[in-house]
């Protein structure tokens, strides 16, 4: 730890708490991750080691950088580069609408970063605002990068069940609502989806549901209650029950008045109930809402 020192405290993670600090030789800002080493624990947290393993591997501009891990007696510490706030925090900064070139690039970043994720067999699982940094000092644009792997998770074959117990309440997605344990990147397109309408709202969820039941309801008011006909196998998921019958919303202009046109057609193709009919990232890419910025 010789090398880096800490400076003020920047916020709590998943797992630890997040110090801003400098590498001692440039001064280059950077932000420290301590995590602290209960004796009685059986060592280093599972969702640090997680972290850890995935992002030694993924290497890109819209996925944060980790630098160093220094293990010590009673902590290990994360060293990642410095990003100046998080998306939940620029929201509070711009304090008014986002121009729609912003929004865009801000999309097409998310996208991006979690497209080079599923290209490496990474699924996210915790996409929310508190968890995309950005870095605005020294860029024309905000840069957006995807932060914090602790409940991410490596994938591939033989298909394994995975908790339901993931995504942070407004960016679940139905199926895991229900209590799906099989899932795949569809998982993190219903959440980038959320995303994308709260960026385009300025910071104003989608569906800020209080409960499981409440999410259900908000999703469900907007987008039809599903059926097995829309929505094969959607009874036999283990925490399904019937909801009341909702008519979908007819247009997205009023959830999302300040999207155009092909912004509302991405939109509508990420947040699907039937998680086999959501957009993947590398399609979202390619979609014409991104014509005009690629």
């Amino acid at each position: 730890m010789e090398k880096y020192q800490k400076l003020g405290k920047i916020g709590e993670g998943t797992y630890g708490t997040v110090y801003r600090g400098v590498i001692r030789d440039s001064l280059d800002s950077i932000a420290l991750k301590l995590v602290r080493l209960d004796d009685e624990d059986e060592g280093v947290p599972s969702s640090a080691l997680r972290e850890i393993s995935l992002l030694k591997q993924l290497k890109h501009p819209n996925v944060v950088s980790l630098y160093d891990v220094v293990h010590s007696s009673g902590s290990l510490v994360l060293v990642f580069e410095y990003c100046d706030l998080d998306l939940k925090k620029y929201f509070d900064n711009v304090g008014g609408e986002i121009d729609s070139m912003t929004v865009r690039s801000l999309m097409h970043q998310l996208l991006s970063g979690l497209a080079y994720c599923h290209a490496n067999n990474v699924m996210h699982r915790d996409l929310k605002p508190q968890n995309l940094l950005i870095n605005t000092h020294g860029h024309s644009a905000p840069q957006l990068k995807l932060a914090d792997f602790g409940l991410a998770r490596a994938f591939g074959i033989p298909v394994r069940c995975y908790s339901a117990e993931v995504v942070t309440l407004w960016y679940r997605p139905p199926d895991v609502l229900f209590g799906a344990k099989l899932y795949n990147t569809a998982i993190d397109m219903w959440s980038a989806g959320c995303i994308f309408g709260e960026i385009a709202n300025s910071g104003k969820p989608l569906f800020p549901g209080a409960d499981v039941d409440d999410q259900l309801k908000r999703i469900f008011k907007v987008l039809g209650t599903p059926s097995d006909e829309m929505w094969p196998g959607i009874s036999s998921l283990p925490d399904y029950k019937p909801f009341p019958y909702y008519n979908p919303i007819t247009s997205f202009r009023q959830l999302i008045p300040s999207l155009c046109a092909n912004g509302r057609d991405l939109i509508q193709k990420l947040i699907v109930c039937n998680p086999v009919n959501r957009l993947s990232a590398e399609a979202a890419m390619r979609h014409p809402y991104f014509q005009a910025y690629v």
